[in-house]
């Protein structure tokens, strides 16, 4: 398995400069190569290999406007080819989207492998650098100086922070006791989840409850000139907002999906279509900000690490409309309708708490399982046809 421990990291001046040179000559290297790559595929209609590349890094080496990239570690250069290579290679898969430019403003990173870094006694010394890099060590249960990592990543946030991290290759833990519980979760908007016993997780609204200061540090940066000093002041200023709310929210995250993992042996997910869910305006904001895609990744490596079962029902089982005693399938139910009774068994339903013990059903189907007490039969991780409940009977419409 393979860890990553991020740390606080305080560079010297001499560091820092080497570092932001690095950086430069990282960015350089990735926004030319992926110019000649889009002008190679578009103009000449061919691709270009890595090999390619790797020529071209050496040929723009010897020239002289580009002799400044011989005076920082070659290594970095050559993973950001790499770094490259495979998002072509994810992008034509279809798991990500075409790469972009590099930015200066944007986060800045270098990845430096063994033979560019040198960790001993737990102090680590770079390539083109003389000190050792002081950092902060905050894992009590890791010895520092045992550590022996792979990769080493050192990167500066916008708003000038400093991070080193370290990769390392690690034994797979042991798995968590059994606990004998298992969960259904219905994600939503208003409360961030909804679990099959009742329980609910208010939504943590991070973006919502630090907006106003934003859009005050938004606007003290509008009204400056671009390229001066107060503008780079106010930029961080922003940079730190948005430090602030994501900070918040990966704690949220984190939280929720570690108690979640530690205390079900089964979790049950609906496989959502945020991608989709986003177009909407209204809701497009309050969806990205509740991170519902992070959520669920951080479910999966959690529950690997942890030997749970993780199971995704397919996204368009109807779980709301199913009621979770009877199996009776609902013709419609509009979203504003937040409770209903069920037409056949005359049960009365909470509209999330329902969707959430059919999404525990499915999800113990999904596993190999017995659904249990509610109706999830007939379920499929995949596809595109709607599953069907397990009773034969005529869609009806809700009553609230």
């Amino acid at each position: 398995m393979r860890l990553a421990y991020k740390c606080r990291a305080y560079p010297d001046p001499e560091q820092a400069a080497m570092l932001a040179r690095t950086f430069g000559c990282v960015r350089v290297v990735w926004n030319r190569t992926l110019t000649e790559r889009h002008r190679a595929w578009h103009v000449d209609g061919r691709g270009t290999t890595y090999r390619e590349t790797d020529a071209a890094l050496t040929a723009w080496k010897k020239t002289e406007d580009l002799a400044f990239l011989n005076e920082v570690s070659s290594v970095p250069l050559q993973q950001s080819l790499r770094h490259q290579h495979a998002a072509f290679a994810n992008f034509f898969a279809g798991r990500a989207k075409y790469p972009r430019l590099k930015r200066r403003s944007s986060r800045q990173s270098a990845h430096y492998t063994r033979s560019a870094f040198r960790m001993h006694d737990g102090e680590l010394r770079l390539a083109k650098t003389t000190a050792p890099l002081r950092f902060v060590w905050s894992f009590d249960g890791v010895a520092l100086a045992e550590l022996a990592p792979t990769t080493v990543i050192v990167s500066r946030d916008p708003d000038g922070r400093w991070f080193v991290t370290f990769a390392v290759e690690a034994d797979d833990p042991e798995p968590e006791p059994e606990t004998g519980r298992a969960i259904g979760i219905d994600l939503g908007v208003k409360e961030f989840a909804v679990m099959s016993d009742g329980a609910r997780v208010a939504a943590p609204r991070c973006l919502e409850r630090k907006a106003r200061n934003l859009a005050r540090y938004q606007r003290r940066m509008a009204r400056c000139k671009r390229g001066s000093a107060n503008r780079r002041k106010a930029k961080q200023k922003v940079a730190r907002a948005h430090r602030r709310i994501r900070n918040s929210r990966s704690d949220f995250l984190h939280k929720t999906s570690t108690r979640i993992v530690r205390g079900n042996d089964l979790i049950a997910v609906e496989d959502l279509n945020v991608n989709g869910m986003v177009k909407n305006h209204r809701l497009a904001r309050p969806i990205s900000d509740a991170a519902w895609g992070e959520f669920r990744r951080m479910l999966e490596y959690k529950a690997e690490r942890a030997g749970r079962i993780l199971a995704v029902v397919d996204r368009w089982y109807p779980s709301s409309k199913t009621c979770s005693h009877c199996g009776h399938l609902l013709d419609r139910l509009d979203l504003s309708t937040r409770a209903w009774r069920c037409p056949s068994c005359r049960t009365r339903h909470d509209r999330d708490v329902n969707a959430a013990k059919n999404i525990l059903a499915a999800g113990r189907v999904a596993a190999g399982q017995p659904p249990g007490d509610a109706c999830g039969a007939d379920v499929r991780r995949q596809g595109s046809s709607l599953p069907q409940s397990a009773m034969k009977q005529e869609p009806s419409r809700a009553q609230a």
